[in-house]
């Protein structure tokens, strides 16, 4: 016989308030009948003290779902027959709620500035949480090592065009972001001794890549990026944050001077548009791997804030920087982590040869990406692929022992299971290098702040002008870290240390309740235009069909070999 379920006890008291009472959206009422309540069993004060823990916006049947308070802000004083407008004000805006962005909004708002994070997702959603290898730092826990050697192989795996000021600085911070994460909960992979585990990832090396293979890369098995953003979605609603949840981010507000003083964005739920004023605006909105028909990118990585940077007459650097990933699942595009190669996979082609040790007779199959990819091109255009086609190739994990690969590697052997039909234990994955990342974005220096050319009075350039009240982090930045071409797991590490670094860089030049410069009279008026351009539009070809033709002609033209 089955038992009856057991009936939920909540916690009463002070210290967790919104929990008195069981919310409506988490209990079933066929399961627990007796346990719904409405909302008018909250009083009103437990409801002000949720929203006080989490500033949530939405509209307003939406925010009584949430927290009962309505969100706050003023109808613009512009008049405008169409839509209804608001205006905010705070000190700080953040677009974008990944890593990049939690930590930067998480950072301002420790600092004690208002502090604004505006997502077209649920932060929990954003693609941070697919990533699945890990994070690199030089933390020595299975082996000796240095930040310095950190360094030379972020240098030399950027083809040597990243900015070597930037990565010095990225790989030196490197183990303070580490152990800031496990002291916010990130549940890191261990040791048989305690220490956070690190496996091998692709370009990393000891002694300035003359001692051998190095262990740096921290992960939570095979779900890091999962793992991460929980920890800092958690963590950040510890500080007085306002989401603007499922609101999508139109365009920068720049004023006269040049300077950014916030951004319009529409609420997608209910169509008003926002002008939100703010004396410094971050831009942590991803990268644009859709501009590709087959990548590894949620649909969602569609260049937002490389967009609004552009339509604001500011350029972006190294667009043309793509990473191809040496092991998407052929057809489906699903990535599968270079964490598996550092576990002792072997990538094989359709003689069943180990090819990659002619291409890097050291490294192997944890060369660098674009090596790696590269020599997977070069296999297939020779002929010696697999399948009928002999257009794809083999990753094997079947030699290693099922219970490293149900320790280290569970999500793999599931996402292989549902998208490629293969049991890892015994078969291989094929697979096929799929777009991946973005090394361009949003010229920045190595404090976040955006960057842009300025002709001086004496006729020179300035190349390194700062654009004030702008910053960027994460994929939609770029410091440049990455030159024209990023190592495994060095991007978990650029969104934290990036997005630390714009929060610490406001609070070095700005004060909580600056006053916020004025908004330019006809500030928004180009978003609404865009937007009803777009909505009244008469032309025969739909929006899919063109981006259908855009995706298609980057990926036969833009792919590898160009």
């Amino acid at each position: 016989m089955i038992p009856p379920p057991r009936q939920p006890k909540f916690p009463a008291g002070p210290t967790y308030p919104y929990l008195q009472a069981p919310h409506p959206y988490f209990l079933s009422a066929s399961v627990f009948p007796q346990l719904q309540p409405t909302h008018s069993t909250l009083p009103s004060s437990l409801l002000l003290s949720q929203t006080q823990q989490r500033g949530l916006h939405a509209s307003p049947s939406r925010l009584a779902a949430i927290s009962g308070v309505p969100a706050q802000g003023k109808v613009s004083s512009t008049p405008n027959a169409k839509y209804t407008i608001i205006d905010h004000e705070y000190d700080v805006v953040v677009v974008g709620a990944g890593g990049a962005g939690l930590r930067a909004a998480m950072g301002a708002a420790e600092a004690g500035f208002k502090t604004a994070c505006v997502t077209k997702l649920f932060p929990t959603r954003s693609h941070t949480v697919a990533a699945q290898g890990g994070i690199n730092a030089a933390l020595g826990n299975m082996s000796e090592d240095d930040w310095r050697w950190h360094m030379y192989d972020t240098v030399k795996g950027s083809d040597w065009l990243g900015d070597q000021d930037a990565i010095h600085y990225m790989c030196r911070e490197a183990p303070r972001a580490v152990y800031e994460l496990e002291s916010y909960g990130l549940p890191f992979s261990r040791t048989e001794d305690g220490k956070i585990y690190q496996r091998a990832f692709g370009g990393q090396s000891l002694k300035y890549g003359k001692g051998g293979q190095a262990y740096r890369c921290a992960c939570a098995a095979d779900r890091t990026g999962h793992a991460m953003l929980h920890t800092l979605y958690g963590r950040s609603l510890a500080f007085n944050t306002t989401y603007f949840i499922e609101y999508f981010a139109l365009d920068l507000i720049m004023n006269d001077e040049g300077r950014c003083v916030g951004i319009t964005a529409m609420n997608m739920e209910d169509g008003t548009l926002h002008r939100i004023h703010a004396n410094n605006t971050v831009l942590a909105t991803g990268g644009y791997g859709r501009a590709y028909f087959s990548c590894t990118s949620a649909h969602t990585c569609t260049g937002d804030g490389n967009a609004m940077v552009l339509r604001a007459g500011l350029p972006v650097e190294d667009p043309e920087f793509v990473q191809f990933h040496p092991t998407g699942i052929y057809g489906a595009g699903f990535l599968i982590t270079e964490g598996c190669r550092g576990e002792g996979g072997i990538l094989r082609n359709g003689e069943g040869e180990r090819f990659m040790e002619r291409y890097a007779p050291t490294a192997k199959d944890l060369a660098s990406r674009d090596v790696v990819s590269r020599a997977m091109t070069m296999e297939i255009r020779e002929g010696r692929g697999v399948g009928k086609e002999k257009d794809h190739l083999f990753l094997h994990l079947d030699h290693l022992p099922p219970d490293l690969l149900a320790e280290r590697l569970p999500g793999i052997s599931e996402t292989a299971a549902i998208f490629a039909g293969v049991d890892v234990t015994k078969e291989p994955i094929p697979v096929l290098p799929t777009v991946h990342y973005n090394m361009g974005g949003i010229p920045t220096n190595h404090f976040g702040e955006v960057i842009a050319p300025k002709q001086m009075a004496d006729g020179t350039v300035d190349h390194d002008h700062v654009i004030p009240g702008l910053f960027a982090a994460g994929e939609a930045a770029c410091a440049s870290v990455h030159g024209a071409n990023r190592l495994g797991a060095n991007s978990l590490l650029d969104i934290v240390v990036f997005g630390r670094a714009t929060a610490l860089r406001i609070a070095d030049i700005a004060k909580p309740g600056d006053k916020v410069p004025a908004m330019p009279a006809n500030a928004g008026e180009r978003s609404v235009e865009d937007l009803d351009k777009v909505r009244f539009a008469k032309g025969s070809t739909s929006t899919a069909s063109i981006r259908k033709k855009m995706q298609k002609t980057m990926q036969d033209h833009a792919a590898v070999y160009r």
